[in-house]
C-alpha cells in the first residue's frame, strides 16, 4: 500500500480506494472507483497537496473526475485532470466560485487544525480554489460506465443546489459526499443551503434498494446500510416537527447530526 506524508490511502475492496485527509480538521475523502476500462475519482480533496501524484500510482487508466458538489475541500485538485464531471446546478459554482462565502473565509477554514506537516507548494495566504468550466454536466439519473462497473447518479440537493450521491451498482456501495456522514454535524445552515431540500434528499437516499456500505466524504470510513433506517426516521421526525428550516439548530439521531 502507498505510504504518503499528507494522503492516507485505503483499500476498500479490489479496485476501490479511498484517499483520505486524515491532517486536515475536516477529514476528507476522495473516492477512486476502477473499471475495466477508466476509473472515476470521486472528489479531489482540499488541494493542500496533488491528489493527483497518488491516483497516477493507482491505475493507469483514464481517470475521470466527479463532483459531488463545489465546496473548495472537494475540488482542490480538479485541475489536475482532464474531464470533470458536475451537476448542473452547481456548474456556476465551479465556472465563477461559490455563492456566499468569501475567498478570505475559505483560507481561514483550510489552515486552521491541521495536524500533520504539510508540503512546501502549500500557503494558506495564496490558496485559491480551483475554478473552470466541466467538461461534462449531470443529471438526476444519468450513469457513469467505467467497464463492467457502473455509478448511478442521484440528485441530492440541499448542502449545495447540484449536490450528488453516488451508487455504484457492482459493489453497492454508496458514495454520500456531504448528504451523510457521521461524528460532525451534516450542515445545512448556511445562506447557500436548503433545509427542505436536504431532508427531501436524505429520503431519497434512504429508498435506494441494494445499499451495503455508505461512504460519506468526512470521518468515518464506511458506515452501514442499516444507517439508513434511522435516516428514515430521521426524516420523519423533522417534518412532523417542522425542524427542516434555518435557526432550529442541531439535530441528533443515532450515528448522525443535522445542523438547520
Amino acid at each position: 500500500m502507498i505510504q504518503d506524508a499528507w494522503f492516507t490511502v485505503q483499500k476498500i475492496v479490489d479496485n476501490t480506494f479511498a484517499i483520505s485527509e486524515y491532517g486536515h480538521w475536516e477529514k476528507v475523502h476522495s473516492f477512486l472507483v476502477i473499471g475495466e476500462h477508466k476509473a472515476a475519482l470521486i472528489d479531489t480533496g482540499l488541494g493542500i497537496d496533488n491528489i493527483k501524484r497518488i491516483t497516477d500510482q493507482l491505475t493507469s487508466k483514464p481517470i475521470e473526475v466527479v463532483t459531488t458538489h463545489v465546496h473548495a475541500d472537494h475540488i482542490g485538485s480538479h485541475g489536475e485532470y482532464d474531464t470533470i464531471h458536475v451537476h448542473e446546478a452547481d456548474q456556476d459554482w465551479l465556472i465563477h466560485g461559490m455563492e456566499g462565502l468569501t475567498l478570505a473565509q475559505i483560507r481561514i477554514d483550510i489552515a486552521r487544525d491541521i495536524s500533520l506537516p504539510t508540503p512546501a507548494t502549500f500557503h494558506p495566504d495564496t490558496y485559491t480554489p480551483f475554478q473552470g468550466y466541466p467538461t461534462n454536466v449531470l443529471k438526476d439519473g444519468d450513469r457513469i460506465e467505467l467497464g463492467n462497473r457502473q455509478l448511478i447518479i442521484y440528485h441530492t440537493p440541499g448542502h449545495s443546489p447540484g449536490h450528488i450521491v453516488l451508487y455504484d451498482t457492482t459493489q453497492g456501495y454508496l458514495f454520500t459526499g456531504d448528504l451523510l456522514y457521521d461524528q460532525t454535524p451534516i450542515y445545512a445552515f448556511y445562506p447557500s443551503t436548503n433545509p427542505v431540500d436536504l431532508v427531501m434528499s436524505l429520503e431519497k437516499i434512504s429508498n435506494i434498494d441494494g445499499v451495503k456500505k455508505v461512504f460519506g466524504s468526512h470521518n468515518t470510513l464506511g458506515l452501514d446500510a442499516s444507517i439508513l433506517q434511522e435516516v428514515k426516521q430521521a426524516v420523519t421526525y423533522l417534518r412532523e416537527n417542522s425542524f427542516a428550516k434555518f435557526g432550529t439548530g442541531i439535530h441528533e439521531f443515532n450515528g448522525f447530526r443535522i445542523q438547520f
